[in-house]
């Protein structure tokens, strides 16, 4: 006979229930939260999340982020510019304090013709005040001052903060690839820095006639007596760029000697993968070797730039004829006049300011690409 349709739903529901039932069941259902999927109203198990049988859809592969010098951003170029000028700026101005009166003995010294004996030096250097009470004399050293500070600051601002954006620049170019196919992976990087060093002390000529004016207030103050600054420009025009051939040909190896240097002392001596993790010291020790490099290589364009430039505007002598005077009268030797007192005195200067400089550049760095 036929059993009642109660007793039948009953068995079924504890059939269903049984784990033998459970296990028989198939595992292609669709899965549901619930742990169960409904297909076509027959119940049916979903498969574990960790089932093999489980199907993984792969995710995409996500970009990878720029490099800072591509990207622009907090941490690139863009970022770090205003820390690498505030440093640069804060280093000129600390320099122009301490060391102008050092600048104006050593212009000086350079700009005598002739053989500086003894007890000549303090009529070079002091000049009208030779003679003068101490106070009077160490006033005498600071002629100029207001040219030496556009000119000083300007040019710091313009060299230490402008070559890590040209290196920034260089990078995104992909010149790193050139530079470690030439010179190997292990020395491209320095390089890198020497040549943008380089690049950048050739554009320095367009800060020249603040210079001028400056070794002229320096040198032959006569020159500038009653004239304003307005005036001067009027006057001169053009004629303040004089020497800007020489000058360049100066800081040309001048800049790759200061920046090649130092980079070169991180690398080789430190062993720094990373120039912006120098210590202080490191920095001070590296900014010592490039300046005195700097200095050495630069010194024999500098005789001559400096006298070219501490000329009167009137006198139409050329670069090349001071050089040929300078050889018939004083020697070769000339060329690297006054580079002992140079090393010593004007060393110091651009040691401070370039250790200065690129300790907090290389902080401004640091904070802009943790930013």
């Amino acid at each position: 006979g036929e059993r009642p349709r109660g007793e039948r739903n009953s068995r079924a529901d504890r059939v269903t229930s049984s784990p033998r039932a459970a296990d028989a069941r198939p595992s292609g259902g669709r899965a549901s939260s619930g742990g169960r999927a409904s297909s076509g109203g027959r119940d049916q198990a979903a498969p574990a999340p960790d089932s093999p049988s489980t199907t993984r859809t792969p995710r995409p592969a996500m970009p990878m982020p720029a490099s800072p010098a591509e990207s622009g951003g907090k941490g690139g170029g863009a970022g770090k510019t205003p820390g690498r000028m505030v440093g640069s700026a804060f280093a000129g101005f600390s320099e122009l304090l301490l060391f102008h009166p050092v600048d104006t003995v050593a212009k000086r010294l350079m700009t005598k013709e002739g053989t500086v004996r003894l007890a000549d030096l303090n009529a070079v250097i002091f000049r009208d005040a030779a003679s003068a009470s101490a106070i009077v004399k160490a006033r005498s050293l600071f002629p100029g001052l207001g040219y030496a500070a556009g000119y000083k600051v300007l040019q710091r601002v313009y060299k230490f903060g402008g070559q890590p954006l040209l290196l920034d620049a260089m990078s995104a170019a992909g010149a790193a690839a050139s530079f470690e196919k030439a010179f190997g992976k292990r020395r491209a990087k320095a390089w890198m820095h020497a040549t943008a060093g380089s690049l950048i002390g050739v554009g320095e000529i367009a800060l020249l006639p603040l210079d001028v004016l400056k070794i002229r207030a320096q040198t032959n103050p006569a020159a500038l007596s009653g004239r304003s600054f307005a005036g001067l420009i009027r006057e001169e025009g053009l004629g303040l760029y004089r020497g800007a051939g020489w000058t360049a040909v100066r800081n040309a190896p001048g800049s790759f000697a200061l920046f090649g240097g130092s980079a070169f002392v991180k690398d080789a001596v430190f062993g720094l993968g990373d120039y912006n993790e120098a210590t202080f010291f490191q920095t001070s020790v590296a900014s010592l070797v490039g300046a005195a490099a700097s200095i050495t290589v630069a010194a024999p364009m500098d005789v001559i730039k400096t006298r070219i430039q501490a000329r009167s505007h009137a006198d139409p002598k050329s670069g090349f004829r001071i050089v040929a005077d300078l050889f018939a009268t004083e020697g070769v030797g000339a060329l690297f006049k006054g580079l002992a007192p140079k090393l010593l005195t004007v060393g110091p200067k651009l040691v401070f300011s370039f250790t200065v400089a690129q300790y907090l550049i290389a902080l401004s760095d640091k904070l802009a690409a943790g930013a």
